[in-house]
């Protein structure tokens, strides 16, 4: 069997968890089965990759562009007995390859266009476009794979016309052999960061989806004991940028111990960052499954996260960490109970470490790779 990986991100261009996901299973895949991927952006190993800068395009929508890519994309695929495509970025040229070649369409829900409205902020017209797009694929797919059961009944609620049968689970997966507690300090040390002193750290892009502000909000409140500790990429807008400046530059004034780190750090970086930590914050206000969790859990860390989407199939509340209501009409709520989330570990370290053990433990028995891997193959060859 051969099939086709259709995504924007692929190594060593990964900014997000869609990207992590498809470089793991990529991996995993090619053990089985034979595996092409056609990503975007520069040429690199491993994958055929389409420039997303058609010339004609230079002053459009972003969206246009994305469109562009994926019509490139469809032309060059070869033969193929499946193609799978990832985010809406790839979906049209999942749907075409479909239409065009007559073969199955995979698509798998990482996120979804009606559920994160704020990127209208960032696409202008061109999120009515993605979501357009993503609507289209989906509904003509012959299967949607859900990272979670959370992200199966968002799948349904968001596109109620798609036949349930066509929607399986296959949770996201965690490589424990890389993700491991790490005990040295020299990343801390290089960053700034007091390793004898306790800290939380926080890994991911500032997004509306990723609930930042929240965190440097409920920051003013956390223990005075603890450092904080930012792992974050540029942010999606200007405006999105002004207000996370403004909101790190109020907490580092009420306390000392704020750490910022806006450039991608390598992998065996921030697992050593994330191995240290008392806890992991995870304050998305939307969250198919947050393979970051993952990463944490494997490396001993407890996580506190927002209750919401897939996390509580992932961090389990009073096991592996602390879950918090997140309701959108009181935010002030929810960042009061993010701060006494951390502040109740800050107070109980050895509970932290427990539920870090815990983690370690349930990443290794319930997310490896290699089911993820086997559980997509028998999917495609369900298709055929």
């Amino acid at each position: 069997m051969r099939a086709a990986i259709l995504t924007r991100e692929f190594p060593p261009d990964v900014y997000g968890g869609a990207g992590v996901h498809v470089d793991f299973l990529v991996r995993e895949l090619r053990r089985l089965i034979d595996v092409d991927v056609h990503c975007m952006g520069e040429p690199r190993p491993g994958a055929t990759a389409h420039s997303e800068h058609d010339p004609r395009l230079v002053e459009a929508n972003p969206a246009l562009r994305i469109l562009s890519t994926d019509l490139a994309m469809t032309g060059a695929l070869g033969e193929v007995d499946v193609v799978h495509s990832h985010t809406w970025y790839a979906n049209m040229a999942g749907h075409w390859s479909k239409l065009l070649y007559d073969v199955p369409h995979v698509v798998t829900a990482h996120s979804l266009e009606p559920q994160r409205p704020w990127k209208a902020e960032q696409l202008g017209g061109g999120y009515r476009i993605s979501s357009w797009a993503e609507r289209t694929a989906y509904l003509s797919a012959d299967a949607v794979v859900a990272v979670s059961n959370g992200m199966r009944e968002d799948v349904l609620a968001s596109y109620p016309d798609l036949d349930p049968d066509r929607v399986q689970v296959i949770y996201n997966g965690i490589d424990t052999s890389f993700y491991r507690p790490d005990p040295d300090t020299d990343v801390l040390e290089r960053i700034g960061v007091d390793p004898d002193r306790p800290y939380v750290v926080f890994v991911g892009r500032i997004t509306r989806q990723k609930g930042v502000p929240h965190l440097l909000r409920a920051g003013l409140s956390f223990d005075p004991d603890l450092q904080v500790v930012l792992l974050a990429g540029a942010a999606d807008t200007p405006a999105l940028k002004a207000e996370t400046d403004a909101a790190i530059a109020e907490l580092r004034s009420s306390r000392a111990g704020v750490f910022v780190v806006s450039e991608m750090l390598p992998r065996e970086e921030v697992r050593q960052v994330l191995s240290h930590a008392l806890a992991f914050l995870c304050p998305s206000v939307y969250e198919p499954l947050g393979i970051v969790n993952l990463e944490a859990m494997a490396c001993e860390t407890a996580v506190v996260a927002s209750r919401v989407g897939g996390i509580p199939e992932v961090v389990l509340d009073g096991e592996t960490g602390l879950l918090v209501d997140y309701e959108e009409s009181d935010p002030v709520g929810f960042e009061a109970g993010l701060a006494a989330a951390v502040n109740e570990l800050a107070g109980d370290p050895d509970r932290a470490a427990a539920f870090g053990k815990t983690g370690r433990s349930r990443a290794v028995d319930a997310f490896a790779w290699d089911a993820v891997a086997q559980e997509t193959v028998e999917l495609y060859a369900s298709l055929r």
